[in-house]
């Protein structure tokens, strides 16, 4: 049996309706903008847009979020192109699936439970932190043994819990949570811009584009793999600061793609799960854009506080009261992100399991709530243990690596199903194909080489993990697999 055998898109779409595999069709364009939104907004916008400023691109960085957003959008289209084509849980995953056979499909499925369960649970840790922050505004502090950093993390436990509850209650439920949290968000988002106008001072802005200078490079393990293999050494601003920023910033906007994974819970995935990816990434950029003009305007780029610049931002400014604000928009900024990656990582399972390539028990539907409730618990718990009990920190580099091998293996999948199954309905079409899904390839590939060498060990590693268990375990009990060999054996 054949490892690049592959998944008719018309076997994927009656799958989809299999009685037992059934889930509740509920979520509107709007759900997948809010859905978008919440998870590639978080503490990033408080954090990462400062740091990229003070030490790579200046004020330029507003144009490395362009360029950055540039270059996510070409995987978007791949991704809505995809979607549209082939509305079922699963994302790239299922994309694969269809396009470039089952191997494929596994590291692609493996690369993503990857970034979504270490995701999460980076975040969940994440969230603790600022809570603790926000409670000390408050003048409360929690135990040290059961905060951030401490024996057991156990905000960050209880966070994954109730999210678990909520997402086996329903997919509409979650979504309504999800609104409120990012309308919370979104709120003192622009709060924040609005209050930080007053303070903006042109000077700031000169220069724009400050002149390069070299960096301290690093060495052994800890460096860029494309330094390690060519040498090349960094350099910061200048107009190679604009790119390095980009560089930096993209994974900012990592998440969009976990919308692809809602396919079956979509009541017009070909119209709507387009919108929802490319909404979002517009509302996203623009967002991104405006926080970064705000705080390189209100504290000249080489005096901004790289671990909390915008907080720094409104102390400079006399403004201290900001920095509770601030917190607690992190803190429902992170809820949303870590609800989104369970519910990614639930799908993407779902979707493995339902093939047979994980075993296929776990992928029970509720029968009242029409969630897959076991394939939930076992996502709930995964992520509680390791945000509760495990030093992640070291391993956030993890969740890149992961989500941008989908972006490439995605953008060759559109240009091969192109070719293979022309005949295809598409709601929405990649232009220039297939010069654009190739760039959205080398861009990616290009962010991939700029990682540390240890992580792409690490990365290594866990793919090794993953080949065992297919050829030990799903390449034979594949459910495309077993039905293949049934028609040979019908035929002999």
């Amino acid at each position: 049996m054949s490892v690049l055998r592959t998944k008719s898109i018309e076997q994927s779409l009656a799958d989809a309706d299999e009685p037992e595999y059934q889930l509740k069709r509920s979520l509107s364009a709007l759900d997948l903008i809010v859905f978008g939104v919440g998870v590639v907004i978080g503490a990033g916008i408080f954090t990462l847009t400062g740091r990229a400023a003070h030490e790579i691109a200046g004020p330029a960085i507003v144009l490395s979020f362009v360029v950055a957003a540039f270059c996510c959008a070409l995987a978007a289209m791949c991704y809505a192109e995809f979607a549209s084509t082939v509305p079922v849980s699963g994302s790239a995953y299922t994309f694969s699936y269809a396009s470039m056979g089952e191997l494929v499909a596994w590291i692609v499925g493996w690369d993503l439970l990857l970034e979504m369960f270490l995701g999460a649970s980076v975040v969940a840790q994440g969230w603790s932190a600022y809570l603790g922050s926000f409670l000390e505004h408050l003048g409360w502090v929690l135990p040290e043994s059961i905060a951030y950093g401490g024996v057991v993390d156990l905000p960050a436990v209880l966070l994954v819990v109730a999210l678990g509850v909520l997402i086996s209650v329903g997919i509409k439920e979650s979504m309504r949570v999800n609104l409120v949290l990012v309308a919370i968000k979104l709120f003192i988002v622009l709060f924040v811009i609005v209050a930080g106008i007053q303070f903006v001072s042109a000077a700031n802005y000169d220069p724009f584009v400050p002149p390069s200078q070299p960096t301290e490079s690093a060495s052994g393990l800890t460096q860029p793999l494309l330094q390690a293999l060519l040498g090349i050494e960094p350099a910061a601003f200048g107009v190679s600061g604009i790119f390095a920023g980009a560089a930096l910033v993209f994974f900012a906007y990592i998440g969009f793609d976990v919308v692809a994974t809602t396919a079956e819970e979509t009541r017009n995935p070909r119209r709507d799960l387009p919108i929802g990816i490319i909404g979002s990434l517009i509302i996203c950029t623009v967002l991104y854009c405006a926080v970064a003009l705000v705080v390189t305007g209100m504290v000249s780029y080489d005096e901004l506080d790289p671990a909390a610049a915008l907080a720094n931002a409104f102390e400079v400014h006399g403004q201290g009261w900001m920095a509770t604000v601030i917190s607690a928009g992190a803190v429902a900024g992170l809820t949303t992100v870590v609800l989104t990656l369970m519910i990614g990582a639930s799908r993407v399972m779902f979707a493995m399991s339902r093939d047979h390539l994980l075993p296929p028990v776990i992928a029970k539907v509720h029968p009242r709530y029409r969630t897959p409730w076991v394939i939930t618990a076992i996502v709930t718990a995964v992520c509680a243990v390791v945000a509760g009990f495990t030093p992640v920190g070291v391993l956030e580099e993890m969740v890149n690596i992961g989500t941008l091998s989908a972006f490439v293996l995605v953008s060759v999948g559109v240009i091969v199903l192109r070719r293979t199954r022309p005949d295809l309905p598409r709601a929405f079409r990649v232009p220039w194909v297939p010069w654009l899904p190739a760039a959205s390839a080398l861009v990616c590939l290009y962010l991939m080489v700029n990682l540390p060498v240890e992580t792409w060990l690490r990365f290594v590693v866990w793919l090794a993990i993953g080949f065992a268990i297919y050829f030990g375990y799903s390449r034979k009990r594949s459910r495309v697999g077993l039905e293949e060999a049934l028609r040979l054996d019908d035929r002999v």
